[in-house]
């Protein structure tokens, strides 16, 4: 069994994950490095918005980011993070599939 303080820093590492926008970031990042015009214009928000959601991925360790010229290139610190998402995904499916045995026996 973990330990609290564990628990809590894995907790945090979620709560970062925990935004639509941050796993959308995530995904992209997983096909590799991208500079943040690119991150950017994936989004139709201000930049100041997809910067901050930048920075708490960061700040939780999950991306890392380089100066290259005129733009800060992002990277995953820990590509496994993706593992995560088929992880969910097999979460999901199980949940599709309980909610349909429930409905062929009514």
């Amino acid at each position: 069994m973990i330990s609290f303080e564990e628990a809590e820093i894995r907790s945090g590492i979620i709560k970062a994950l925990a935004h639509p926008v941050r796993l959308m970031i995530v995904d992209l990042l997983r096909g590799g490095e991208k500079p943040f015009s690119e991150v950017n214009g994936t989004f139709q928000f201000d930049k100041s918005t997809v910067s901050k959601h930048l920075s708490v991925l960061k700040e939780a360790g999950i991306v890392s980011s380089r100066k290259d010229r005129h733009d800060m290139i992002y990277q995953l610190e820990v590509p496994c993070v993706t593992d995560f998402f088929g992880c969910i995904t097999a979460v999901i499916e199980n949940n599709v599939k309980r909610q349909q045995i429930c409905l062929c026996r009514r």
